[in-house]
């Protein structure tokens, strides 16, 4: 292993990419601007700690390059994997525009934000998550049970605010949604549930780091927080289903103004409203 950092790493640092699943999206982005038929081919999460760790000990494939050099215009293949030159160490971080200094990933639908960056690249590490919307189908259906009791026994935090699927924004949902069989209160049942049968599974201290609440008010996001740095915002757009709306992935950074604090706020404020259950 190199005793000098190599070039690549220090990049994804001063971009806030070294996450694996902001990697990832940020990979994928590089991979549709070169070839689309390569998006979906990012290394692994191992793979990509050869890349950074100095230990290989030739270039990785031709089309893993072509998208790295996609993403680090003004670097080649050869010099990203090349220790890091000193100037470059220690430059600050690049200051984007402000208007968008903390959205790192854009995705036209939620199948294609879960494709790329699927729950256990979000959940699989985190110490505390907050998570409000609707049915929460990120956290209760495409996250196992096993995964969250574990994450949860460690020590993690889960906040979960639910839409009240007794309430009156349910059903305006429902009918903007054309929903005639009450599906979307029959799924959000269903969800509290899992999770409130896995909070009487857990340890007793476990289980005061699990908090469910429900709100009743007009259902305007999806927002999940992780660790205090990440933030996933979908917007409900009018007689579209959750999964075909927009998604946008934050990243805090304290040094400049971005989304991720109105964010932050707006659950905060809607926690402080909210029900326990």
């Amino acid at each position: 292993m190199s005793a000098q950092p190599i070039l690549l790493q220090i990049l994804l640092r001063q971009r806030q990419w070294h996450r694996y699943g902001i990697f990832r999206a940020a990979y994928d982005d590089a991979a549709r601007r070169v070839d689309r038929e390569l998006v979906g081919t990012a290394p692994s999460r191992a793979q990509l700690h050869r890349w950074t760790s100095g230990e290989l000990k030739r270039l990785p494939y031709t089309d893993h390059c072509r998208v790295l050099e996609n993403m680090f215009p003004g670097w080649t293949a050869d010099e990203l994997f090349a220790p890091c030159p000193g100037e470059v160490a220690s430059a600050p971080r690049p200051r984007p525009h402000s208007a968008m200094a903390d959205v790192v990933a854009v995705f036209p639908t939620r199948a294609d934000f879960t494709c790329t960056m699927p729950p256990d690249a979000l959940f699989d590490h985190a110490g505390d998550v907050k998570a409000a919307g609707l049915s929460l189908n990120l956290i209760c259906q495409q996250y196992p049970d096993q995964r969250l009791y574990g994450l949860l026994e460690n020590g993690a935090t889960l906040r979960c605010l639910f839409l009240d699927p007794g309430g009156d924004a349910i059903q305006e949902r429902e009918r903007e949604e054309g929903y005639t069989d009450h599906h979307l209160v029959t799924l959000t049942k269903l969800n509290i549930e899992v999770l409130s049968r896995l909070r009487d599974r857990l340890s007793r201290a476990a289980q005061d780091r699990l908090a469910l609440a429900v709100y009743d008010e007009t259902l305007r996001f999806g927002i999940v927080l992780i660790d205090g740095e990440t933030c996933v915002v979908q917007p409900y757009l009018p007689q579209a289903r959750g999964v075909d709306s927009p998604t946008f992935v934050l990243r805090r950074r304290p040094d400049e103004p971005g989304l991720y604090t109105t964010f932050e706020r707006i659950y905060t404020e809607l926690w402080e409203r909210s029900r326990p259950i």
